[in-house]
This record gives structure tokens, sequence and C-alpha cells, in this order.
């Protein structure tokens, strides 16, 4: 069974929310969603990390990830799942070009936190939109793509890097289905979709992480 096909659709969830919460002005809401949104991702990385750290033959089912999904145990807390990410060799490539950012990740989680909880009346006003448009207001949805960005750019060089075989397209599994002999090195075609999304997030912002992805794995993108 492979969870991260109920973890996307949560996370796809999440971020529809963002979207119908921003359409009503609630500027509060939205980072609170972004904070789940956060989580998600690192939930993510962790569990398929720690898989692949401790999956063998004779470790069959690795009862920690288990365990989790089965409702016996509680994932880590954010911060071991992000300290064992950071420390993980697999990902060190990743980590190093991250680190330089350590600290906008930090800012971003406390800017959820801030917006959660209402630390100053000035944001809580922006969860009103009876307020008139103020600069206040463009500056803070300014700044929230760029976090949702910021998050979205993160998550992905870690999976894609890790997993990349999600990238792979339909081509060779569709040629097999209606008994077509698949078109050579169709198994490494990437899904259109994922090659526009990773051009158009990841290659324009981080042109350093799209290469390091791109260099370590067996798929033909762009």
């Amino acid at each position: 069974m492979n969870m991260d096909t109920y973890v996307y659709s949560s996370m796809q969830g999440t971020l529809e929310s963002i979207h119908d919460v921003l359409k009503r002005g609630r500027i509060n809401d939205a980072y609170t969603l972004l904070r789940k949104f956060c989580d998600s991702t690192i939930i993510n990385v962790y569990s398929n990390l720690y898989l692949q750290d401790h999956f063998s033959i004779e470790n069959f089912v690795v009862a920690k990830i288990e365990n989790w999904r089965t409702g016996k145990e509680q994932i880590p807390y954010y911060g071991t799942m992000s300290q064992y990410i950071k420390n993980s060799p697999k990902l060190a490539p990743v980590n190093s070009l991250l680190n330089p950012t350590k600290k906008l990740y930090q800012e971003i989680r406390e800017r959820c936190n801030m917006h959660t909880h209402y630390n100053f009346y000035a944001t809580l006003l922006l969860n009103d939109n009876e307020v008139n448009i103020t600069d206040d207001r463009i500056k803070s949805l300014d700044q929230f793509s760029q976090d949702v960005e910021d998050v979205f750019i993160r998550h992905l060089s870690y999976i894609f890097y890790l997993m990349d075989h999600y990238m792979m397209a339909s081509d060779y599994i569709d040629s097999l289905n209606i008994g077509m002999p698949p078109e050579e090195g169709s198994e490494n075609f990437v899904e259109p979709f994922i090659q526009n999304m990773l051009n158009k997030v990841v290659r324009a912002k981080r042109p350093d992480l799209y290469d390091l992805v791109k260099e370590n794995t067996d798929r033909m993108l762009d």
C-alpha cells in the first residue's frame, strides 16, 4: 500500500481550503492552513525517508510508520522529524542547498504561529474582510504567496530527490495495458504536468535545486 496517494490527496484539500478562505479575505485562517500544509510536507518527507532507512527483507513492515498508519502511535513532533531530515546522509546534497535558507523557513513557521495565535492586534485585523484594502493587507498577501511557494519548493526538492519514480509518466504502463511494446526509454519519461510544475516553480526560483534533482534521477527531465 502506498500511503502517499492519500497524503497528497489530503494536501491537495488543504491547498484548496487555502484558496477558499483567501477568496473570503481571511488571511489569518490561510496562515493557519499553511502551517498544516507545512507540517504535512515534513511528515511526507520524513515517512518516506524513515521507510527507506529501515525497510529490508528482514524488516518488511517498518513498525513506526505502520503504527502511525494504523492509529497506534503518533508521528514524532515537527522538530524531531525536521532534525531527522536535516541529519540524513541521503538528503545531504539537498540540505546543503537549503541550509543557507534555514532562517527563511524558521520565519515562515513563526509567521504561521503569529497569525494562528493572534499575537498582535494588527494580525487579527487581517482576518476581517470588512477592513478596507490597505498596504498591510497587500504586503501580507504578497508575503503569503512567497511563503507557500517556498514551502512547496522545499517539499518538491526533497520528495523528487528521494522518490524520483513519482515523476514517472504513464506511457510505459499504458502501452503494457493495451498489449503494445513500450517505446524505448519510456519508463523514464516524466509526466508533463510535473515537468511544467517544476519549470514554473522550482526551476524559476531555485535552479540550483532543480539541477540537483535532475542530476540525481534517471527521469528525462528537460
